[in-house]
């Protein structure tokens, strides 16, 4: 742990270590040398995938990013009453969440935001323009992968204005469903961990199951920023792990999988080649048409958003959607014992 100096009312912690950031090395080494080739999507955001990905966002295709903040926009004063504290899961600029953070200082309940992101430099920057935005407001912030740190977040607060007061659990964007179902069960169960029974609430973004040619779309954009953001994870490889992907040697592809009701993108090599990753002693052989997989999005109906939500212990208080019903907020309260139901 290596405290960072920041100002009296910002204290940011990083539990990563040297060559940490992205625990790229073993995700590669597992993932790569299974039979059927995959890497987990959080390697896409390096600098370079941050600034594709919120290119992306401004897609017209891409509908769930302003899908996601139309209900925040509408709802957030719903969404935030009661609430001194907001835990965010992957919280890169916080721009979403900014609108809870505001409605929760115009009722004047605003304590402390808990932003938990693998990039130290994106933590520091918008730790220092909350609190210089909204003044009283107390940062404390992780540096880390949220699979792995949660345990590094901090009690909520029992003194000041937090006496009184809830704490959200945000993690939005439909992050969780890049997850496999009993991945995303088990880690909803940990997330569930963080709140009190009975007082503080999750606060989930998920993607609704629709028509698949709109889905599908959305992943797939006529200016190919999303393509160019999938190949991307083979820069990082390059960059990294001293890899020689021919990184244009690679087309995008994504589907709606119409049994499993989630997108899958894909890299499928053009020709047969051989890659070299250094770092991991390793050689690949990739043959004509090889795919390998680079990020399921599950998409959810009503019936499995609940089933995993109880499988974890949480109970859905209010699902709200934006006027189009194409993406879903759920805010969940703790139950108690996470329920045993089939993925």
């Amino acid at each position: 742990m290596q405290p960072l100096h920041t100002p009296e009312a910002i204290v940011v912690r990083s539990y990563l270590g040297p060559g940490d950031e992205r625990s790229l090395a073993d995700d590669v080494l597992d993932g790569l040398t299974r039979p059927f080739k995959e890497l987990p999507p959080k390697h896409f955001y390096d600098a370079r995938g941050g600034e594709l990905f919120d290119r992306i966002t401004e897609l017209p295709e891409y509908y769930p990013t302003r899908a996601e903040r139309a209900i925040l926009e509408a709802r957030g004063g719903d969404i935030a009453a009661g609430a001194s504290e907001l835990v965010e899961l992957g919280s890169g600029t916080a721009t979403k969440t900014r609108l809870l953070l505001r409605a929760m200082a115009d009722a004047g309940t605003l304590d402390r935001y808990v932003p938990i992101d693998v990039t130290e430099r994106m933590v520091r920057m918008s730790a220092a323009e909350l609190v210089a935005e909204l003044p009283g407001l107390r940062v404390h912030g992780i540096v880390g992968d949220f699979e792995r740190h949660l345990g590094h977040v901090p009690a909520a607060r029992a003194d000041g204005v937090a006496r009184a007061g809830a704490r959200i659990v945000a993690l939005l964007g439909g992050t969780i469903g890049n997850f496999p179902p009993g991945s995303r069960r088990r880690f909803l169960r940990r997330i569930a961990t963080l709140l009190r029974p009975g007082r503080d609430r999750l606060l989930l973004g998920t993607d609704v199951v629709k028509d698949p040619a709109t889905l599908e779309a959305a992943y797939n954009d006529a200016e190919g920023v999303t393509a160019e953001f999938n190949r991307n994870v083979l820069r990082v490889i390059n960059r990294e792990l001293g890899a020689d992907f021919d990184v244009d040697a690679f087309d995008h592809v994504a589907f709606f999988d119409r049994e499993r009701e989630w997108i899958e993108m894909r890299l499928r090599a053009t020709r047969r080649m051989d890659v070299r990753i250094a770092a991991l002693d390793l050689d690949l052989a990739f043959a004509a048409r090889e795919e390998m997989r680079t990020e399921i999005s599950a998409k959810f109906t009503p019936e499995r958003l609940a089933g995993d939500l109880a499988a974890a212990g949480l109970r859905p208080v209010e699902v709200m959607t934006d006027p189009d019903g194409l993406f879903a907020l759920s805010l969940s309260e703790r139950t108690g014992s996470p329920r045993r139901t089939q993925p």
